[in-house]
């Protein structure tokens, strides 16, 4: 009796040692970006730790969807209707690694450093605000982009 119960215990462990290892993964996101999750059998109630950093939307029963807020990590937990856990990861979010220029410009009397954030595609790069960011800096390429809507709404009404 005893030579059956040594195989199932030596099994019992790897298997435990295996969920751990599986519990363990790192979900990616990048900031402002969407990545697909499947969700465990019986998830009732999922939560992020801190949904400043990333948030999650429920799709169906199976699937939810993480998005990137922040740049940080924080952890996403999912329960079963008894309340015990069934996935417990942690979540990283980052920048993405191509397609982007970030300036770092040093600072003067007149002007603080500061740094500046591109989005490129093809030959032409965009200025795209991103956290950490001088409010100074984005508010003056800001300006422009938003009142081009009232400059719009305004020649509609007067041709």
């Amino acid at each position: 009796m005893r030579r059956r119960l040594i195989p199932l215990a030596i099994a019992a462990i790897a298997a435990a040692g295996l969920a751990r290892t599986a519990q363990a993964e790192t979900l990616s996101v990048l900031i402002d970006q969407s990545a697909r999750l499947s969700l465990p059998a019986g998830a009732q109630t999922v939560m992020v730790g801190n949904p400043a950093i990333a948030d999650v939307n429920l799709l169906d029963s199976h699937n939810a969807v993480l998005l990137g807020r922040a740049y940080g990590v924080t952890n996403l937990l999912v329960t079963d209707v008894r309340g015990r856990v069934l996935m417990d990861r942690q979540v990283v979010v980052a920048a993405p690694q191509t397609d982007r220029v970030t300036m770092f410009r040093g600072g003067t009397a007149a002007s603080p450093p500061g740094v500046v954030n591109y989005a490129c595609a093809a030959a032409r790069c965009e200025r795209t605000p991103m956290p950490g960011e001088n409010d100074t800096d984005y508010s003056r390429v800001e300006k422009p982009y938003i009142g081009y809507a009232d400059r719009a709404a305004s020649a509609a009404k007067h041709p």
